[in-house]
């Protein structure tokens, strides 16, 4: 375990000296990632060659593998032909998530959802399916014979078209 840090967002920038594919990258990455516990969360190329590479993993991003993953990368592009900026790193926490897997990955975490009606709300992630998740959200509820409204959870299904983002939530209690 000598010499391996955590990390909660970082990338390793590289700049060499054509337009890269999305495709190309996206293909490369995928080879690297073949029998690991990692998965491809994004892959961006803007229009002038600079590449930003998500990767995440369900215990975390080890700085040596983003920096292995940046020379496969490197390895399989040609610098002589194409001048590119290169940033391999973790998805970001506190960022909205992208791909299923992330929701799948934090299934009993706390977070937060913003639908596309303006609506916000946090709760416990309980379920991650294809085309919808389910959150259980802390309401208050008027209880026959009770006097006041109690606090009781209530389970909301969404489907990722309903929402602009959901993100994990972090907790400093």
């Amino acid at each position: 375990m000598k010499g391996r840090g955590r990390l909660s967002s970082f990338f390793c920038t590289h700049i060499y000296e054509s337009m890269i594919e999305k495709k190309t990258v996206s293909q490369i990455v995928d080879e690297w990632l073949e029998g690991k516990d990692y998965f491809l969360v994004e892959v961006t190329v803007s229009p002038d060659d600079r590449i930003v590479v998500e990767i995440d993993h369900a215990e975390g991003v080890w700085i040596e593998d983003c920096v292995e993953l940046s020379r496969y990368i490197e390895s399989k592009l040609n610098r002589e032909e194409e001048d590119y900026e290169l940033e391999v790193g973790s998805a970001g926490i506190g960022q909205p998530f992208k791909v299923l897997q992330q929701y799948v990955n934090h299934i009993g975490s706390e977070v937060e959802v913003l639908t596309k009606a303006g609506r916000k709300l946090t709760g416990m992630l309980k379920e991650a399916g294809e085309e919808k998740f389910v959150v259980g959200v802390e309401k208050k509820v008027k209880v026959e014979g009770s006097k006041r409204p109690k606090l009781m959870e209530e389970d909301e299904t969404f489907r990722y078209d309903e929402i602009k983002y959901t993100k994990y939530l972090i907790s400093f209690k």
